[in-house]
């Protein structure tokens, strides 16, 4: 049974980081994409971030690219997200996921099976 669990949000003010953590069980995230998306209340969920297994990527969101990092600990199973520069407009629930297969658009969330149950990230003055 796969299981993703996220870890690390917060509230924080403008300028300031936050590093979110996906820790999955049950699968090997060295076989797969493993990417992390946003909602915003009333918009659609959004791509964020992705790491590949094949040496393509990383791949981030124009409006992430420069200040957020995504990274893999392999030994531990788990997905980082350091999120530096944040900004109010980076406010919402942040969740992981994996595919069940290969995926042709990273950024499209129907292309995922597995999510985590998303931690809330706040970023206000």
């Amino acid at each position: 049974q796969v299981q993703v669990v996220e870890s690390g949000g917060g509230l924080v003010r403008p300028g300031e980081s936050l590093r979110l953590s996906c820790a999955v069980s049950g699968i090997t995230i060295d076989y797969y994409v493993v990417a992390w998306f946003r909602q915003a209340p009333g918009e659609e969920r959004e791509g964020v971030s992705a790491v590949s297994t094949i040496g393509a990527g990383p791949f981030y969101a124009d409006s992430v690219r420069g200040r957020f990092t995504i990274s893999r600990d392999s030994a531990k199973e788990t997905v980082y997200l350091q999120m530096d520069s944040l900004k109010p407009e980076d406010t919402g629930v942040y969740y992981c996921a994996i595919p069940a297969l290969l995926v042709s658009e990273w950024d499209d969330p129907s292309q995922y099976h597995y999510w985590g149950q998303g931690t809330q990230v706040t970023v206000s003055s």
